[in-house]
Order: C-alpha cells, then sequence, then structure tokens
C-alpha cells in the first residue's frame, strides 16, 4: 500500500466505529475523542484566522508548546516544519500555539530561521488570553499554570477530533508517530479496516470483526491471515 491508494479526506463510517453523538464538549471540559473541535478566532503569525474558515475540508493538527525561545520547543517546531511535505501530502495543515505575543512568534521564528536554518511555514497563534488553550484542556494547572502542556489534536476533516495526545514539558514528541497515526487514521478511514500495534504503512490490517454467525464462517474461509475468528488480517 502507498500513500496514493488513500483518500485523506475520507471520513466514512467503519465497522469498527461505535456509535457518535459528535456532541460538542461542554464548557471547561477538554475536547474528547469524537467531540466537534471547538471553533476559535485568533491572531497568528499568518493573521487572524477563524480556525473552522482555515483548516477548510483538510485534515489539521493543533499542538501547543509551552513557550517561545525554549529548546525543547525549538526543535520540536523545526522537525514539524522540515517534514511539512509529508504533512501537506495527506491533506494535512499544521498550526500551533503558545500563550506567548505575536511578536514573540515572529522574533522565535526568525531567530530559529537564522540558527538552525529552518523556516516555520505554518501559523502559529498567539494565545495570550489564553482562550484557545482553555478550550482544548492544554493548560494542565499540576504541570503549570502558566504554560501549556504539549498537546496536540488530530482533527478530520468534518471537524471532529480524532486522536488526542499530550506530552509533559520536558519530553518532546515523536514526529514519526504523528505521522503514523495521520497514515493509519486515514487508511481506517480509507479501507474500513482496523490498523494493529506498531502497524505502518505497507503492513497488514485487521479486518473488521463478524457480527454474525454467517460471517464468522465466511471469515475462516476468505483469504486472510487467520488466527481466529475474530482476529484476521489482510494485505491492502
Amino acid at each position: 500500500m502507498t500513500q496514493a491508494t488513500l483518500n485523506p479526506t475520507s471520513t466514512q463510517k467503519t465497522p469498527f466505529d461505535f456509535p457518535a453523538q459528535e456532541a460538542k464538549p461542554a464548557g471547561g471540559m477538554i475536547p474528547r475523542i469524537g467531540d466537534v473541535a471547538p471553533d476559535f478566532t485568533a491572531v497568528t503569525t499568518h493573521g487572524q484566522i477563524t480556525f473552522s474558515q482555515w483548516q477548510g475540508s483538510d485534515w489539521a493538527i493543533l499542538f501547543s508548546h509551552p513557550a517561545d525561545f525554549t529548546p525543547v520547543c525549538s526543535t520540536e517546531l523545526t522537525e514539524f516544519a522540515k517534514r511539512i511535505e509529508e504533512f501537506r501530502a495527506r491533506k494535512t495543515k499544521l498550526i500551533g500555539l503558545s500563550i506567548d505575543s505575536v511578536h514573540s512568534h515572529l522574533a522565535w521564528t526568525q531567530n530559529l530561521a537564522k540558527i538552525l536554518n529552518v523556516k516555520i511555514p505554518y501559523p502559529l497563534i498567539a494565545d495570550l488570553s489564553t482562550e484557545v488553550a482553555q478550550k482544548y484542556g492544554m493548560i494542565h494547572p499540576g504541570a503549570s499554570t502558566t504554560v501549556t502542556v504539549r498537546t496536540l489534536f488530530v482533527i478530520d476533516p468534518k471537524r471532529i477530533v480524532r486522536a488526542i495526545i499530550y506530552y509533559p514539558l520536558n519530553v518532546g514528541r515523536n514526529v514519526d508517530e504523528v505521522v503514523r497515526l495521520l497514515d493509519g487514521l486515514q487508511t481506517a478511514d480509507a479501507k474500513g479496516v482496523a490498523c494493529p500495534v506498531n502497524w505502518k504503512p505497507g503492513d497488514k490490517v485487521i479486518v473488521p470483526p463478524p457480527k454474525t454467525e454467517e460471517e464468522a464462517e465466511e471469515r475462516l474461509k476468505g483469504n486472510y491471515e487467520r488466527y481466529d475468528f475474530y482476529l484476521c488480517k489482510k494485505q491492502i
């Protein structure tokens, strides 16, 4: 399987889906998987945006970093930047956030271009009011009351939160895993399958579990890598 075989904008229901309410999170609650991503208007390094309009029909990855001009954050932002074409190939937009001013963001991105020779091509949200951070549960008082932890939300073209990852202040994200997660979500949507542990593109996927005795019997006869009727893999 190659990336070209997928339709990254597909969000069809799969046999692995559980009933979804597509509910909006209650006030003060962290958005959960299956919730509609909270919308907002904010100042960014690319100008003022309304999140839903900026996202359009693409996937989006919204991530927070604790603060500008910090070492771990510098490695994260530049790694995302160096791999921007991988995300574009998957019809996915990146957008970062911290509780800093737009002037601080601009000074930092210019500094990163100077010292690491990497230009940041995606927008950074200047969330001095913490409005967006509060909507997305990015401030964890047990870690810090003044900066965000390292959160990451994967949001599909229907603006549904599909995955959430949290990292602490002192450990940077694994961008390889972010790409793998995105590939898994898009593969599951496009092919109606699930992805097993440590899956990566090209590996076998898990076929939907049978829901009737007839389907269970058919599963035992099909062209699958069978472990039992409920656990079968196939190549796509």
